[in-house]
């Protein structure tokens, strides 16, 4: 898969080199950007971004080209839609997979959808530009709640991914470790998912399960969710490392 994966990336740097002109590839999943991340020292050397729509992102978009060698600048194809019951009353407790599973049942590949942030009652969805009026007029409803789709011109207010400040005991500040105890994992189950390649830091996928985090680095576990490491605040009497990590809630 991953050599599947760094071909398809190769064609596209080769298009562009042959192009000229800003070329982009739909929402990639963790597991496509690290391989990017491997790929870069044996791909053409030409400019590249990465964006999700917003800071925080997980799934994002390649975009191939800059305005120095384009001579035109050119926005990523991303709109964000909020998604919201009819009536906030009547409304059951939705969550994010019941978000994404609507949108799947309109017969859309994961790939042209974005992160879907949820934040009180209401979604707010990414998704590739395109689709956005079909998204807009075609969610009515999910599950069994009635929904508005309505499309943002700007992001709502203050911080739309939130960060919650977490201090865990470990007796030694390794991944597998402050996985276990972030998501309530035992050693052996923690240790696991590494071997199954669904720990990334900072977007490259870790198996080493004694890794030393880094100030900073991003922790995402696929399938539990993703914690900034901030580093040891103090030791405890015994020894261990109080550890603090900001965890996106």
């Amino acid at each position: 898969m991953d050599d599947t994966q760094e071909k398809r990336f190769q064609e596209l740097f080769k298009r562009y080199e042959a192009q000229g002109v800003y070329l982009f590839t739909n929402f990639l999943d963790i597991a496509a950007l690290s391989v990017l991340q491997r790929a870069v020292p044996r791909l053409p050397r030409i400019p590249w971004t990465l964006f999700g729509g917003a800071e925080g992102c997980e799934r994002k978009m390649l975009r191939l080209g800059s305005e120095e060698e384009c001579g035109y600048e050119q926005p990523f194809p991303i709109a964000c839609l909020r998604i919201a019951p009819a009536s906030v009353r009547f409304a059951e407790k939705l969550t994010h997979r019941d978000f994404l599973g609507a949108l799947m049942n309109l017969g859309f590949e994961r790939e042209l959808l974005g992160d879907i942030v949820v934040r009180e009652e209401a979604a707010y969805l990414f998704c590739v530009e395109r689709i956005a009026p079909y998204i807009a007029q075609s969610l009515t409803q999910v599950r069994r709640t009635t929904v508005r789709c309505a499309r943002l011109e700007r992001l709502p207010e203050g911080e739309l991914f939130r960060l919650e400040r977490q201090v865990v005991q470990l007796a030694s500040v390794r991944a597998d470790a402050l996985v276990a105890h972030l998501f309530r994992l035992s050693r052996s189950d923690a240790q696991a998912l590494f071997a199954q390649g669904r720990v990334f830091v900072d977007g490259r996928e870790c198996r080493d399960t004694g890794y030393t985090p880094k100030p900073g680095e991003i922790l995402s576990v696929r399938g539990f969710g993703r914690a900034r490491y901030i580093g040891v605040d103090s030791l405890s009497k015994k020894g261990k490392s109080n550890t603090a990590v900001e965890v996106f809630v």
